[in-house]
Order: structure tokens, then sequence, then C-alpha cells
């Protein structure tokens, strides 16, 4: 399964604080063409459902518990996103899920790519037959 787990960079100054940063080409392995957030999930929502033909990412929940449930057609894997110095490299081809373990919690996502939804595979059956086929 292509997915790689870093440490976010963190200069922590007693009293004052945590700053976390990750510079695209030498901590990530692309170029960030996009970033996004979701925001304000009840606790218990399942959101994604989809893989990605193309598009690589790093996720990371800056605040609150999200479950990254992954599946590449041969192997299944959970991750914990719930500590704000780690991030979560996906290659593409992997069929995701995450889940609100703490309602509130902020997923933040550095993409390789800019929006195409037909980079997207959003039918389960479909992403089998897709890898399938790559096979």
């Amino acid at each position: 399964m292509q997915i790689q787990t870093i440490d976010i960079r963190s200069i922590t100054d007693p009293g004052e604080g945590t700053l976390s940063f990750f510079e695209a080409e030498r901590d990530l392995p692309f170029a960030i063409k996009r970033i996004y957030y979701i925001h304000g999930v009840p606790k218990g929502i399942l959101r994604g459902g989809h893989a990605h033909k193309n598009l690589r990412q790093m996720l990371w929940c800056p605040r609150g518990d999200i479950l990254m449930r992954l599946d590449d057609g041969t192997e299944k894997r959970e991750v914990p996103l719930n500590d704000p110095t780690k991030g979560l490299v996906l290659g593409s081809d992997i069929w995701r899920e995450m889940l609100w373990r703490e309602a509130d919690s902020v997923l933040c996502v550095a993409a390789d790519a800019w929006y195409s939804e037909e980079d997207y595979i959003r039918d389960y059956d479909e992403f089998l037959r897709y890898i399938g086929k790559k096979k």
C-alpha cells in the first residue's frame, strides 16, 4: 500500500505554544497544487468513500481525532490521525474513508494536483475493477 507516515517538523517555545510546518518537495514527495480542509463534522460521521487514480495527498489533523480507513484492493489498514505533528502521505489507487471520532475535528489535505472530478472513483466495485485491470 502506498502510504507513509511523516513527522511534521515542530518547534515548541515553552509557554508560547508550538509552530509546526512542512515543505513541499522537501518533507513531501511532491509539489503542492491544492490545500483544503474539512471541519464542522459531527462525531461518528463517515466521509470519503472514494479513491483517486493519480492524485497524491498528505493528510493531517491539527485538531481532534479522525480514523483513516484505507484499502488498496488487497490490503486494508486503519490509521488514526490524532496528533498534529504527524502526517499521512497517500499515493494513488487507495480507497479511503474518514471516520470522525471526535466532534469538530479538522482534516487538512495538501494535494499534488488541481481538483479534477475525472480523477475520482466513487463506487467501491468500480474501484476493485479498476485496480484489477492495473495488475
